[in-house]
């Protein structure tokens, strides 16, 4: 198998995770209104980030499985399933595809990297583009069964390598340390992206295409990493904040068109958090961000879906922007 072929079985399996993930964000907000409940699905996709378990290959089979469970959850055949049933099984579905994907991601990992044909920067690139392509087929295509039917898809050209890879499991992957910068990172970030397509549906009025657009334009600025700024952190997140609170003042289009740059300073702000974590090693800084990182994003999407409830989402959106702004701040505190 190419090199090339390699990185499009990889990428066309993380189009169909990030497909299955924001549809089903998606479905919940139509589901209900209840930013607790909505801020659940992104909760429940970062628990088994924290869970140190042996990982397998075959774990992709759960996320294959959920996908046809939310196909057979929103086709025509399934319309007298009471709401709440739904609901609790698209957290369900949720929880299981994130699950599988930590299972199996580092053994499936390591054998497209056999014979070294493929490179884990390509691995990288395929993981954006394909995140990518999965944010835009979101936003192309009519939310509910006829989206999962095409993550399915998606899934299939890598069910060769899991089958190469069998069952080999990895009983003896270190726990990267916990870094509180980057625990901190994930809290910010996961609360605002835990009710946004709240956000979009109700203090946008938008749609499930300008949800899919939103998602496209964040991950095109976090996918231009030649072009991350290398500016103070207290300027990057700053701007983000000033970017994010102009939005609901401008039209449509142009809040849409916001997200380029805030995906661009988001990805900066990464790089900056893992050069900071370890300088000469930015694999271990970047295994060390990610799981931190799930840590802080489990308590922040918890903690923002309880204060919506609490207050509403227009004030819980001030509060959110106040936190970007003082994220440098508190970074120095974690110091």
């Amino acid at each position: 198998m190419t090199g090339i072929l390699k990185q499009f079985r990889w990428g066309s399996a993380q189009a169909g995770v990030s497909l299955s993930l924001a549809a089903s964000a998606w479905l919940l907000s139509g589901l209900t209104d209840s930013p607790l409940l909505n801020s659940l699905l992104p909760a429940l996709t970062t628990l088994p980030a924290l869970l140190h378990l042996q990982r397998r290959a075959n774990g992709f089979v759960l996320e294959f499985s959920s996908v046809l469970l939310l196909i057979v959850l929103c086709s025509p055949l399934a319309n007298n399933i009471p709401p709440t049933l739904t609901i609790a099984s698209v957290l369900l579905a949720g929880l299981v595809i994130a699950l599988g994907q930590d299972l199996s991601q580092l053994p499936i990992q390591q054998e497209l990297l056999s014979n070294t044909r493929v490179s884990f920067k390509q691995l990288r690139q395929g993981t954006e583009l394909g995140a990518l392509a999965g944010f835009a087929l979101t936003g192309l295509i009519k939310p509910g069964w006829h989206q999962f039917i095409p993550a399915a898809l998606l899934l299939l050209p890598l069910l060769p390598t899991v089958v190469v890879a069998g069952s080999s499991s990895l009983t003896k992957i270190p726990v990267p340390s916990f870094n509180p910068r980057a625990a901190l990172q994930g809290l910010i970030f996961g609360g605002f992206f835990a009710l946004l397509p709240l956000w979009v549906r109700t203090i946008s009025t938008g749609n499930c295409f300008n949800f899919g657009v939103v998602l496209v334009a964040y991950g095109i600025g976090r996918s231009l990493i030649n072009t991350t700024p290398t500016q103070p952190a207290w300027r990057l997140y700053g701007l983000i904040a000033i970017l994010l609170f102009a939005g609901p003042w401008l039209p449509g289009w142009m809040t849409t068109a916001l997200f380029l740059p805030v995906g661009i300073l988001a990805a900066g702000t990464d790089r900056q958090i893992v050069e900071h974590i370890s300088p000469t090693d930015p694999a271990t800084g970047w295994q060390m961000l990610q799981r931190s990182g799930a840590i802080g994003g489990l308590v922040g999407v918890v903690a923002m879906g309880i204060v919506a409830q609490l207050i509403g989402l227009p004030f819980t959106l001030l509060f959110q922007l106040a936190l970007f702004a003082a994220a440098p701040l508190l970074f120095k505190a974690t110091l």
